[in-house]
């Protein structure tokens, strides 16, 4: 019987959900930017998490693929949640921190000109986002306020003259150091609704400070940024964002993104223990041909492909339908991140002691399950939204 092989660009599908919806023209660009991960990017990572750096090769090879509006595909198509999410897919499935990097400026930043901008303001700004001659990233998270940043919210913005003066310090924000602007959210002093700013990176009174000491998304340069007087022009608030009610609205469009790279990760994991499973061997056979090792990777099989069907489901559904239900992306972010983590931990179980070494790949993918078990919403959160959709009840403190 012939082996199964995983799709050389979406990883294992035993039962080709992902490739079936695409177009031809998508196709060929996820295949490139499968290859250029392949070659340009995957020599890199070994390095970069022992160094905790993200080199800028990575988006010296990816920004050339222009893979928000690749050649041969409709606008329509290249917004379209499914060919954004298998985007994900494709990066994860070679490291999250690449996945989160370019997410960054593709999903978060673009997302928040595109809905919270005016359309002149977003048809300026679009341009500028696609090609990367505009960097930025999003600013919302603040120390004290992660889950229930939507009613704690302390970052102040007041109105001087034409101007806006910022306060307030936020954190975790990826990216943030390699940007031009950060999209900051705060609260109007006057009238204390939820708005957002372009705040230079460079502007006087903004302090970057890396987050350092982390064991998972190591590549990924996240940083706490301290606001001290920030003055902007009135131009530069985004004009559609008056309130919590526009901001959930920019989250909605995005949070089933974080679900594809939970996908995708897992089907990085299985790579790396089927090939560990091949190559390696122990009484003088195969690590592969062992009963209980094959039971290991049915399972990782099983997790990947359940987490598959269902981000292409939630992506086709929102694509049809034009609706993001916050109850939808939250039970597949639920769903695949807690898959994900027992993926991982199966495959570096599988790899025994090699499983904690970079060179093989699987410790990247089990340290950095963590990280999306907890960002975009903890499991217990995207569980109350669930539970709260299921009874009509919330419960919420």
């Amino acid at each position: 019987m012939p082996a199964l092989e995983a799709d050389a660009t979406f990883g294992f599908d035993p039962y080709a959900i992902a490739a079936a919806h695409l177009s031809p023209a998508a196709r060929r660009a996820l295949d490139r930017l499968q290859h250029t991960l392949d070659a340009d990017i995957r020599p890199l990572l070994a390095d970069a998490w022992e160094t905790a750096t993200m080199p800028a090769e990575v988006l010296d090879a990816l920004i050339p693929l222009d893979l928000m509006q690749p050649e041969g595909m409709d606008a329509a198509e290249t917004r379209s949640s499914l060919y954004c999410g298998l985007r994900n897919y494709v990066l994860a499935r070679t490291d999250v921190s690449v996945a989160t990097l370019y997410n960054a400026q593709s999903g978060l930043f673009r997302t928040a000109l595109a809905l919270g901008g005016s359309p002149a303001q977003a048809e300026e700004l679009d341009p500028l986002v696609r090609s990367f001659a505009l960097k930025g990233v999003f600013a919302l998270t603040e120390p004290d306020h992660g889950s229930d940043i939507a009613g704690g919210l302390s970052t102040t913005a007041r109105r001087d003259g034409d101007s806006w003066v910022i306060d307030g310090v936020k954190t975790w924000i990826g990216g943030a150091a390699a940007s031009d602007v950060l999209v900051v959210f705060a609260r109007d002093a006057e009238d204390h609704a939820v708005k957002a700013f372009l705040v230079p990176t460079d502007a006087h009174g903004v302090r970057l400070e890396p987050i350092t000491g982390k064991i998972a998304l190591r590549p990924m340069q996240n940083a706490r940024i301290a606001l001290e007087g920030v003055r902007v022009p009135g131009s530069a608030r985004l004009q559609r964002v008056n309130g919590w009610r526009d901001v959930a609205g920019i989250l909605r469009a995005m949070r089933s993104d974080v679900a594809w790279i939970a996908a995708g990760l897992q089907a990085g994991m299985l790579d790396a223990a089927v090939r560990y499973a091949r190559e390696r061997r122990q009484f003088d056979r195969p690590l592969g041909g062992f009963q209980l090792v094959q039971e290991k990777l049915a399972r990782m099989l099983g997790n990947t492909a359940a987490s598959l069907s269902l981000v292409v489901q939630l992506s086709l559904h929102q694509d049809r339908s034009g609706v993001f239900a916050d109850e939808n992306s939250a039970l597949a972010k639920m769903q695949t991140a807690r898959l994900a983590r027992e993926t991982v931990a199966l495959g570096r179980e599988l790899l025994g002691g090699n499983g904690i070494l970079l060179e093989h790949d699987a410790a990247r993918f089990f340290a950095d399950a963590e990280a999306v078990y907890s960002y975009e919403g903890t499991h217990e959160i995207n569980a109350l939204i669930v539970g709260r959709a299921l009874t009509g009840a919330s419960a919420f403190v």
